[in-house]
């Protein structure tokens, strides 16, 4: 069996530091992403990072939930379509990516690089959404410093319609910036003819006063990526555990590997049916040939422990962070064994309450 780490990080530019990694994005648009677990992160992991302990700040109003305050106001629309709303900000390269796919994956819609001007207007949006958007994460940073100005009166507009929202403010301290950003030899979006620390020391200033405004301050000097995905999860995701979801995808090996492999199994140890003349013509997704793979004395057993394991390593993930995993079933063809496999698998992740796709790659490639 092998392992992919599916956590990420855009290596397109950005400073490879400890909590997270930040890409300047280009302003004439907006980019918008949904929590659906439509798939994973491609890419590798910034882990550069050492030390568990960390500073946590909490900034203007900082013992505000998630969830509290007022309702907001809108014509024609029911209080309780109204969405909850995060703006996530602060210094680049102190993690506001990974912030945001944390709460991606916990549910929320994401929006990236949207000029604050917009913000009201996302919100009315999703408040005629007949609650298919419910909570909105908005990523304001010095990306926009063009209608960085535009900030402070969209809070206000929102403030005046009593719409929940909360500040979340990614800190980090010079030196570790300045490690991230020399990392990937790129520089500071402010610093223009100068050094990276002029660039850090204009953002500060630039976004002073929304650290003020804060209702939560994280400190991501010395956290990891895994490190600053609890705190947020601690956050936002309430008592429930973080979400697994897993694909479950059976595929032939004379075809190859799935290259989006997590774990792989190998069902080749197991009689095939393909040699059992009246069952050659099905596949595993019909009884006879299910029955037949699972009469063989190692089967059952084998799915039973299986899935044992399966809950230690999914136990695992979520400590991890990991949401999203794909177990691979193998057999020769992909027909028989290894769709029979995957399909009774599925339904025992399923069971155990983890939201589970069966897919079958090369089934009917013969």
């Amino acid at each position: 069996m092998s392992e992919q780490d599916h956590e990420s990080s855009d290596t397109s530019g950005t400073p490879e530091g400890p909590a997270a990694q930040e890409q300047p994005q280009p302003q004439h648009g907006a980019q918008v992403s949904t929590g659906t677990g439509s798939g994973t992160e491609p890419g590798t992991e910034p882990g550069a990072g050492t030390g568990a302990d960390s500073d946590t700040a909490t900034g203007a109003d900082s013992d505000t939930g998630a969830g509290a305050g007022k309702t907001a106001e809108a014509p024609g629309v029911p209080d309780a379509a109204i969405p909850e709303l995060v703006i996530i900000s602060g210094m680049s390269g102190a993690g506001r990516s990974t912030a945001a796919k944390c709460l991606e994956d916990l549910g929320w819609f994401v929006v990236d690089n949207l000029p604050p001007a917009l913000i009201p207007t996302m919100v009315e949006l999703g408040a005629r959404s007949q609650g298919n958007v419910a909570r909105i994460a908005v990523v304001v940073d010095v990306r926009g410093r063009r209608f960085f100005d535009n900030l402070r009166q969209s809070l206000a507009d929102l403030e005046a319609k009593h719409v929940t929202r909360r500040i979340v403010f990614l800190e980090s301290s010079d030196e570790a910036l300045v490690r991230r950003f020399e990392s990937v030899r790129r520089p500071h979006p402010l610093q223009g003819d100068g050094r990276i620390v002029d660039g850090i020391d204009a953002e500060r200033e630039l976004l002073r006063e929304l650290r003020g405004d804060a209702d939560l301050v994280i400190d991501t000097s010395s956290l990891n990526v895994h490190e600053l995905r609890a705190k947020m999860d601690a956050q936002f995701a309430g008592d429930e555990e973080p979400e697994l979801r897993a694909t479950v995808m059976s595929f032939g090996f004379k075809y190859g590997l799935p290259v989006d492999a997590d774990l792989v199994v190998d069902m080749r140890f197991l009689p095939n049916p393909h040699w059992v003349p009246e069952l050659r013509p099905f596949t595993g997704l019909n009884e006879e040939v299910s029955n037949y793979v699972f009469s063989q004395p190692s089967a059952k057993e084998f799915l039973d422990r299986y899935t044992e394991l399966l809950q230690l390593i999914a136990a695992g993930y979520r400590r991890e962070g990991k949401r999203y995993v794909t177990i691979a079933v193998g057999c020769t063809g992909g027909k028989h064994r290894s769709v029979a496999t995957s399909e009774k698998l599925a339904a025992r992740l399923a069971a155990q309450g983890v939201e589970t796709v069966v897919v079958h790659r090369d089934m009917g490639r013969e």
